[in-house]
Order: C-alpha cells, then structure tokens, then sequence
C-alpha cells in the first residue's frame, strides 16, 4: 500500500484526544479506469481520510491500492490482503476504512483478514449521518438508510445466526432462524419509520405552506460538502449553525429570514452537502429535507474555488440537483433560478483572484458567478 500521511486535525467537530478509535484508510484504485477518472486517486484518498476524521477515527495511516481486476471474495489481491493486515498489527487498529462499495462477503472476509472492523464507503458515511442528525426527521432518515444497508449485511459468520428458534402455531416445525428473525425485525422498523416519516412530511408540507403564504422568496445553498455553505449562511443570517473544516458538519436544513440592502426579505435555507458516491438509499431517505431545495425559488451553489477538484465537485453537485428533478441549464422554462457562490477567495492570491474574475465577466449575465468570501466578506 502505497502510503500517504496527513497531518491536520482541523477536520475534526471533537477536541484531540477523544478519538473513537486508531484507522486505517485504504483508496483502492482499478488500474484501468485511473486514467479517464474525474479525480487523483490523491484526492480521493484524502476526502476518505477527511470522512473518516469527521467521526473522530485516529487515522494511523493511509495508503493507495492499485488493482489490476477486482476480487469477489476480498475485493483486493491475497498479496494486498496480507499486507494491509501486518499493517492492521503493527498500528494495533481495530478499524479499515475501504473507501469503495463492498458487498457482505467482501466485507465479512476482511473482517476475518485482518481481525478488525471493516467499514466502507456507504457505511463510513452513514456512521456520519447519524452523528450529525440533530432534528426527529433526520434522525428517522439517518435509522431508515441504515437499516436498509443493514438488512443486506446480515450474512455474518456469528453463529447466533444460525440458531433456530421454536416453531409457532400447532404443528411447531423446524420454526425461523436467528437470521431470519433478525431481517423481519428489520422490515418491521423499517415500515413504521416509513409511517413515522410521512407524518413529518406531512407536518413540513403544512410549514411550507404557511410560507408560501407569506410573499418571500425561498433561497437554498446547496454545494458539495465543506464548501463553505454554513460559514455563509451564518454570515448572511447572523446565526450560530455549526460550520467547521470538515465534511458533513452540517445535516438537518435550518431556516431564517434575511433582510437585503434593498429591503427586500427571503427566506435562506442551509442544506445538507453533497458529495461523490452518495449512496443511492442517501439521497432516497433525504428526499423530503432536499425538498427545501426542490420548492426554492433562487438556488446559490457554493463552491470552494479553490479546491484541486472544484470541477468535479461542480459536476456531483449537478448529478444529484439532476436526481431531483432540478436541471435549470437544461430546462430554461424551469420556474427556480440558479446562482453560482465562488467561495473562498480569501484563500488564493491578488492574481489568481483577477483571473477567477475575469473568467467569471465572461459569462452571460443570466449565468455569472459571484465571487465571496464568507469568512471576510462584510
């Protein structure tokens, strides 16, 4: 494994000191599909290391596999599997943090590899989720996605699972297995959570209605995580919602009115960042709370400029507005209109600011970034 230290903590919401446990991080990369991908496999590798430091893991090392074909059992060669598991001893890490999509097996043959936890991308992000969840809705949202990526990983090798129970009714039999017993539990939480969810939607829509009723325009950020969407919000609100260097700091949409230098009023609405990868069942369970984003009437997207990967942050950010139905680019009839935020400008020099500039007068005037900084601006 090709390894690769990273030294700041500023990621972290938890004082130093208050880890959750000592990590490994580990950016498998198919050879051939290197080249034509969005992202340095560098790049990659460090927001994995920055996911996994947002729920206090004490990184030890991290590294960059590359892969000529992708295993069933083990996902990575016996070659890489042997050594990443020295690796696990000599760190003494009870965690691997695989930044891919593993499937149950995968998962349950490194555990045994390696004698350490195995979490992957779906699940790394997940355990994030469910810190942040502050309000009902979101923390119904963060237990129905988990669920559901729970209920596909019950193949484990504990042999709980594999005990019977008693049969029901007159003729008894050979009754359900632990297992079995286990994923209808899971189908059971998952529909009343289900039920609970509609009610909550429910409710939000009677909000949402009232605000209609009030003539003020809805404005929602959205960005890619770490964009500095709550640093803005606070800023432009004066409120106090948790914005930090990290990713995900911020999940549950928070709401407040605006006055403008005009005299105008709005409605500004903090959302939850995106990011690559989201889990499909991500953004299926946080549907109702992007509705904010769905009903706005203006949407700033914030991007941190100067990102290495700000392009293709630029492009997660539009695939995910796609999901939910919002192309305005693509659809000039669309009711909402779309601003893009050019955020942390304080961070590069005088001449990179006036060429950043430049590009952005080049533009429509329907289309031209605005460029801030919401640590600086007044």
């Amino acid at each position: 494994m090709e390894p690769r230290r990273r030294d700041t903590r500023s990621d972290r919401l938890s004082p130093s000191g208050s880890a959750t446990g000592r990590a490994l991080v580990v950016e498998p990369v198919l050879r051939r599909t290197a080249a034509t991908a969005d992202r340095t496999p560098e790049a990659k590798l460090d927001e994995a290391v920055g996911l996994a430091r947002a729920i206090d893991l004490d990184v030890e090392q991290s590294g960059i596999v590359t892969l000529n074909a992708l295993r069933p059992a083990t996902y990575l060669g016996k070659g890489k599997v042997d050594e990443i598991a020295g690796l696990v001893k000599t760190h003494e890490a009870g965690i691997v943090v695989m930044d891919c999509a593993l499937t149950p097996v995968q998962q349950r043959n490194l555990e045994q590899a390696w004698g350490a936890k195995v979490i992957d991308r779906t699940g790394l992000i997940l355990e994030i989720f469910g810190r942040r969840a502050r309000t009902r809705e979101g923390a119904l949202q963060v237990e129905h996605a988990h669920l559901t990526y729970q209920k596909s990983r019950l193949v484990r090798s504990w042999t709980h699972l594999e005990r019977q129970r008693g049969g029901f009714g007159f003729l008894g039999g050979p009754g359900e297995t632990q297992l079995e017993a286990d994923r209808r539990m899971i189908e059971e939480r998952l529909a009343k959570i289900e039920g609970e969810l509609v009610k909550v939607k429910r409710t939000r829509e009677l909000h949402r209605e009232s605000r209609r009723r009030v003539p003020y325009p809805i404005v929602a950020l959205v960005g890619y995580t770490n964009a500095g969407k709550s640093t803005l919000f606070n800023r432009m609100t004066r409120a106090k919602v948790l914005s930090a260097d990290m990713l995900f700091a911020t999940l549950d949409p928070t709401l407040r009115a605006v006055d403008l230098p005009h005299g105008a009023r709005i409605i500004l609405s903090d959302t939850v960042g995106f990011i690559s990868d989201l889990p499909t069942m991500l953004i299926a369970a946080f549907r109702a709370t992007l509705e904010e984003v769905i009903e706005a009437d203006v949407i700033l997207h914030v991007r941190d400029v100067t990102h290495d990967d700000a392009e293709a942050q630029l492009h997660d950010v539009e695939k995910v507005l796609s999901q939910l139905g919002i192309d305005p680019q693509n659809d000039p009839e669309h009711k909402q209109t779309l601003i893009e935020v050019w955020n942390k400008i304080d961070r590069i020099d005088a001449e990179e600011r006036a060429r950043l500039k430049n590009i952005a007068e080049r533009r429509p005037a329907d289309e031209r970034p605005v460029l801030v900084s919401a640590i600086t601006m007044p």
